[in-house]
């Protein structure tokens, strides 16, 4: 089992900078895949970057150039550094990992951006 708990979500202007981070513990390893996705209200969960045991990194292309996922595998950490933020990224953000039996979700953290 793996358990992922989220934080740094919150409430910020247009422009603003948040840093989520997400705790892995329980069976993780440098190995698993980890990522970020979001789900806004009334829409579907979406991909919003990943980083692969390789240290690969993929983004859609509506945050490129204003998020950086990074971890910290010593530390099982996952972040994302959220730049320029915008309107459009209110939303609640989910980080997952994937270690080769399933896809693990945490709780999930939320991000207000107002204009």
């Amino acid at each position: 089992q793996v358990q992922l708990v989220e934080s740094g979500g919150g409430s910020v202007q247009a422009g603003g900078s948040l840093k989520l981070s997400c705790v892995a513990s329980g069976y993780i390893s440098s190995s698993c895949g980890m990522g970020w996705y979001r789900q806004a209200p009334g829409k579907e969960r979406e991909f919003v970057s990943a980083i692969v045991n390789d240290g690969t990194k993929t983004s859609t292309d509506s945050v490129k150039g204003r998020f950086t996922i990074s971890r910290e595998n010593a530390l099982n950490t996952l972040y994302l550094q959220m730049n320029s933020l915008k309107t459009e990224d209110t939303a609640v953000y989910y980080c997952a990992a994937d270690c080769g039996r399933g896809v693990h979700w945490g709780q999930g953290t939320q991000v207000t951006v107002s204009s």
